[in-house]
């Protein structure tokens, strides 16, 4: 028989639960508060001593209005967030189970998708999935399982607010973590997320890419042009993470691919961007470079990465001279219609010049004295100190480094002794993967 304690409990428990059954929208919203606020970070048996042994009842009556409701676009931030009580509190094993036997996760990543769910509804939803995954290796399979991977990737991409953005990334890193089965599913993910239009997205998605690349241990050859493509950025944080995914690429086997394709975006191709200036109908120059302008991006970004990897690394300099980088980076120096393209350009063959006596002797020539001169008293500068005919020069340069050439000399007796610093490509036996597919990589055609 229970006590007259027990029964006073329960009754309460009922009385409770008949007052949720009863209410409108406005008291279930006053119930949620009230409930919230009392409950807080309170552990599995101390919910289950609140509600008489009968938490479950509570829980049960949670997800079924839910479900109910989620598809009509009602606020579900406190619904969501009375959810996330019971399966956050310590020892809430039971709690998951219930949540996930009537389709927690299937619910949680079909409320991202619907455009009239709020984006703070959203970004609870975000926080539940965390508590999802971060309970166990099963818990994010099933989140896999169930294609969270581009459902979440998907928000993370079309998502307007950047802390909820931070939320995001905060899931993919649990996912990449401790999920071997599904870790390459999130890898692919992250990569197909790169060409999308957020920057917020493309500069999260480049950071939590390092973490999934020093865990995984080999590459997609995918990912060579979507961080390429990444340079052509007007926002400097997404090009210093760029570069900074490209300094640990270089460890792998797509290293001969990332130099030779840096190299190249030294000298653009205008064939796309001329399609589309041909189609409009004007003489202005300006429209002109502005249609060239995310080319010019990508080019000063590749003369940047380029002087962080020869500076990095020796070895990766030597590479680059073979791959004519000193005819590339003149070239660009000659691009007097974007000025950081020509700074950075400069900077860069500078270390070069310093480095390698046999690029000395090569650029001297070319430059000429007058030119060469203005070259060595302020590199930085000297964008600002030359003409269109020594423009022209720079633009129209022949050198060629031969192989011979480099072999005979090598770099300065200084730059001989200076240790490389970082590790030499990976070993090209390393297993490849096949291409994504097509839509695995365009994602999100708004």
């Amino acid at each position: 028989m229970t006590s007259i304690k027990e029964q006073a409990a329960i009754s309460r428990l009922l009385s409770f639960l008949q007052d949720w059954d009863n209410a409108g929208k406005v008291a279930r919203s006053n119930i949620l508060n009230n409930f919230i606020e009392a409950n807080q970070g309170k552990t599995a048996p101390e919910l289950e001593q609140e509600f008489s042994q009968g938490a479950s009842l509570f829980l049960v009556r949670l997800t079924t209005w839910l479900r109910l409701t989620y598809m009509t676009g009602s606020p579900l931030d406190k619904l969501l967030r009375s959810i996330g009580v019971f399966l956050s509190a310590v020892s809430s094993n039971r709690y998951l189970i219930e949540f996930l036997e009537v389709g927690g996760v299937l619910t949680l990543l079909e409320i991202l998708a619907l455009n009239k769910i709020k984006e703070e509804d959203k970004k609870e939803s975000i926080k539940l999935l965390q508590v999802i995954a971060n309970s166990g290796r099963k818990y994010k399979e099933l989140i896999c399982e169930s294609y969270g991977v581009r459902s979440i990737a998907e928000f993370l991409a079309k998502s307007k607010s950047e802390e909820t953005q931070e939320e995001v990334q905060v899931l993919l890193d649990s996912l990449i973590h401790g999920n071997p089965k599904y870790q390459n599913q999130v890898y692919k993910g992250l990569i197909a997320l790169l060409p999308c239009a957020s920057p917020k997205a493309q500069q999260l998605a480049l950071q939590t890419l390092r973490t999934a690349q020093s865990i995984i241990g080999t590459t997609h050859p995918s990912i060579v042009d979507c961080v390429l493509k990444v340079l052509c950025t007007m926002h400097l944080e997404v090009q210093y993470e760029a570069i900074e995914l490209i300094k640990d690429l270089v460890n792998y086997d797509v290293c001969p691919a990332l130099l030779k394709g840096l190299v190249a975006l030294l000298i653009p191709s205008f064939k796309e961007t001329s399609k589309l200036q041909s189609q409009i109908v004007s003489d202005s120059s300006v429209l002109e470079l502005t249609a060239h302008l995310p080319l010019f991006l990508q080019q000063a970004a590749a003369a940047k990465a380029i002087g962080v990897l020869a500076r990095h690394n020796t070895t990766l300099a030597e590479e680059m001279l073979h791959l004519r980088v000193i005819h590339s980076l003149m070239a660009a120096m000659g691009n007097t219609d974007h000025s950081n393209s020509q700074r950075q350009a400069s900077l860069t063959l500078e270390y070069f010049v310093q480095l390698f006596p046999v690029v000395e002797e090569h650029v001297r020539k070319t430059m000429g004295e007058e030119l060469y001169k203005l070259f060595l008293s302020n590199a930085e500068n000297l964008y600002m100190n030359i003409d269109s005919i020594q423009a022209d020069i720079l633009a129209a340069n022949k050198v060629n480094v031969t192989r011979g050439e480099w072999g005979a000399r090598g770099p300065g007796p200084e730059r001989q002794r200076h240790p490389v610093s970082g590790s030499s490509p990976a070993s090209s036996a390393a297993p490849q993967r096949p291409l994504l597919q097509q839509h695995e990589l365009l994602l999100w055609a708004s």
